[in-house]
């Protein structure tokens, strides 16, 4: 006679997930889902509830620590930010949290993969590539470059997987969150920053997620940069129509804060000012190609329809 076997029995290798913001969270969901131990470390201890999770409340700067928890794991998906979007905040925060992460996971023997944004790019006047340049200098995007520096230079094997703006479930603070998707869903006029009609690349965060745990499991793709699929760039207004559609609501009205406001603005609030930095992505055209990474990787990005569909209903579940 048979007898049933749990999931954690039958769970095969042991991942560890730093940080449980959206990208955290929905790498450990899409690991448990494929039947791997996931071990989620955050401050607080939260985390997504599957028999197959562990959650653990510790301070990821502490290597000492780290390094118990990391034994065993095949990888390290180090999925934390800065606790501001400030860049003295990242410059102060975001390095010696890695350096204490690589250190832990060298020692464990296990890769450590990061998720990553198009801030270092250097020539974003162009479509990005992969084999782009990633030399930008000052503010947050000098931090960004700084830290991808550090993880080619280390001895520990990383990867960094690069997504633009996100959208989807669990998406709050982005151009794509929940400035956008609330708005819509209540049928008011939406109000972006920069040319609300030129293209700009969006990453739905699954696929993102997928990529991380792709790369994670083939050591012929660690040591360098790949890009999360990417869908064809959109501007900010046909993504806002996008998600009207999937809600059944009317597209709606959209403005645009000019940038020359925007910055006028931050001479008088430090966190306008934090988001002026980046108003170069909404002036010009903005856009990631992913054809490379999704040939090596053999993924694709979710079509546009579906994402827009799994991240409205994301969004009504909140209002209930």
């Amino acid at each position: 006679m048979s007898q049933s076997v749990s999931p954690e029995a039958r769970a095969t290798a042991l991942f560890v997930v730093t940080g449980a913001g959206p990208v955290g969270w929905t790498v450990a969901e899409q690991l448990a889902a494929a039947g791997h131990r996931v071990r989620v470390l955050t401050r607080s201890g939260t985390g997504p509830d599957n028999p197959l999770i562990e959650k653990t409340a510790v301070d990821v700067s502490d290597p000492a620590r780290l390094g118990e928890l990391f034994r065993g794991a095949k990888a390290v998906f180090h999925c934390i930010h800065g606790s501001q979007y400030s860049a003295k905040v990242w410059a102060e925060e975001l390095p010696r949290a890695e350096e204490a992460v690589l250190a832990a996971a060298g020692g464990a023997g296990a890769v450590v993969v990061f998720p990553e944004s198009l801030y270092s790019y250097s020539g974003p006047e162009r479509p990005m590539t992969e084999e782009g340049p990633r030399e930008a200098r000052g503010g947050k995007r000098g931090v960004r470059t700084a830290l991808l520096a550090a993880r080619a230079a280390s001895t520990t094997d990383t990867v960094s997987v690069v997504a633009s703006d996100f959208f989807g479930p669990r998406v709050r603070g982005a151009h794509a969150g929940e400035r956008m998707v609330k708005p819509v869903l209540a049928g008011k006029p939406l109000m972006v920053i920069g040319n609300a009609g030129l293209p700009h690349s969006f990453t739905y965060v699954p696929d993102l997620a997928a990529a991380m745990i792709r790369v994670a499991q083939d050591p012929a793709l660690w040591n360098r940069v790949w890009h999360a699929p990417t869908g064809p760039a959109l501007s900010q207004r046909k993504i806002a129509a996008a998600f009207a559609a999937a809600a059944g609501v009317r597209a709606p009205r959209v403005t645009a804060v000019p940038g020359w406001a925007l910055r006028t603005m931050g001479m008088f609030s430090p966190g306008t000012r934090e988001l002026a930095e980046t108003l170069y992505q909404f002036e010009h055209p903005f856009v990631m190609d992913s054809n490379a990474s999704e040939a090596a990787l053999g993924l694709h990005p979710t079509p546009l329809k579906e994402a827009a569909a799994a991240t409205v209903a994301w969004w009504r579940d909140q209002e209930q």
